[in-house]
C-alpha cells in the first residue's frame, strides 16, 4: 500500500477567488499570491493517485487565522473523506493562535478526521507563545491518539515563500514539550533527525517523532534518505509529496535511485504511515 502523507486541497470558492482571502491572512497571501501557485481540488488528487499508483493520501487545508475560513475548509476536507473514504485520510487544520483552535480540534475529530495539521507558525517560528497555544491542542490529540503534523524547515540555506524563522532548538524544544504525542515534522524536520546520533537524551526525545519528505526534491540531495535511515531509522520516514507542489512520481524516482533496498522503500512509501495511522492491510 502506497500512502502520501502530505497533500493540500482547497474548496472551489478559495480556488477561484484566492485574492478574496488575502486580507488578514498574510501567510496565505505570501504562499499563494502568485497565479503559478497551484490550488488543487479532491478529484485532481484522485486522478494523480490513480495515475501514479498511490492508494491513499492524507489531505488537509491551510492554517487560516479566520475561524469561519478554517471551519469552511475543514468541512471541505470532511466531505472529501466522505466522498472518497477508501482513498483519503483527513486532518484538521487551523491557526493554533485562534481562540477557537481547541474547539476546532474537537470538532474535526468528531467529524471523522484522523489527525491535526499541517499546523504552522509562519511569522513567529515555534517560540514560547506558540508552545503555549499548542498545549491544549496537544492534550486533546494525545487523549484521542491523533497524530499532529507540524510545519518545520531548515533554518539555513536559501530563502523561499513559507520558510519560517524556526530554529532547530525551537523544534527540539517543541517535541520535548509533548513527549507522549505522535508528532510528524514536515519537510524532514529541518534536519533535526541528524542529532539522533547524540548519545544522550535525543533518542528518547524523538521516540514518537516522524519525518515527512515534503518538498525534498527542492531542498535536499537524494542522499538524505540514506542519511536519515542511518540516523533516525527507516521506520520514522514518511512519504509526503506536498501535492500539488510536486507529484508523488518525483519522490518515487529519488527513493528508487538512492541505494535503499525494497523493504526500505516499502516502509517509506506506505508501511510506516499505515502503522502510524493504524490502517489495516485489507482496507
Amino acid at each position: 500500500m502506497i500512502i502520501d502523507f502530505h497533500t493540500h486541497l482547497f474548496p472551489k470558492n478559495i480556488r477561484q477567488n484566492r485574492e478574496k482571502y488575502f486580507p488578514g491572512e498574510p501567510a496565505f497571501q505570501l504562499l499563494y499570491q502568485s497565479p503559478k501557485a497551484k490550488l488543487a481540488r479532491a478529484d485532481n488528487l484522485i486522478a494523480i493517485m490513480d495515475d501514479q499508483g498511490v492508494d491513499k493520501a492524507v489531505i488537509f487545508g491551510f492554517p487560516w487565522r479566520n475561524p469561519s475560513t478554517f471551519k469552511y475548509h475543514n468541512d471541505y476536507i470532511i466531505k472529501a473523506v466522505e466522498r472518497y473514504p477508501k482513498r483519503f485520510i483527513g486532518f484538521g487544520c487551523f491557526d493554533p493562535f485562534s481562540e477557537e483552535a481547541l474547539k476546532e480540534t474537537e470538532r474535526c475529530s468528531e467529524g471523522g478526521l484522523k489527525g491535526i495539521g499541517e499546523l504552522a507558525f509562519y511569522q513567529s517560528g515555534i517560540d514560547k507563545a506558540a508552545l503555549e497555544q499548542l498545549e491544549p491542542i496537544m492534550a486533546v490529540c494525545q487523549a484521542k491518539d491523533l497524530p499532529v503534523l507540524i510545519h518545520t524547515n531548515e533554518p539555513i540555506g536559501h530563502q523561499y515563500p513559507g520558510k519560517t524563522p524556526n530554529t532547530l532548538y525551537q523544534i527540539y524544544r517543541m517535541v520535548g514539550r509533548f513527549p507522549k504525542n505522535k508528532i510528524i515534522l514536515a519537510h524532514w524536520g529541518g534536519g533535526l533527525f541528524f542529532f539522533n546520533l547524540l548519545k544522550k537524551e535525543v533518542k528518547e526525545t524523538l521516540k514518537n517523532v516522524y519525518f515527512d519528505t515534503a518538498a525534498s526534491p527542492f531542498l535536499y540531495d537524494k542522499a538524505v534518505y540514506q542519511i536519515a535511515k542511518l540516523t533516525i531509522g527507516i521506520d520514522k520516514i514518511l512519504l509526503g509529496s506536498d501535492f500539488p507542489l510536486l507529484k508523488p512520481a518525483r519522490y518515487f524516482k529519488e527513493v528508487n535511485n538512492c541505494g535503499l533496498d525494497e523493504d526500505d522503500i516499502h516502509r517509506i512509501c506506505g508501511l510506516n504511515s499505515q502503522e502510524l495511522l493504524k490502517i489495516g492491510k485489507d482496507i
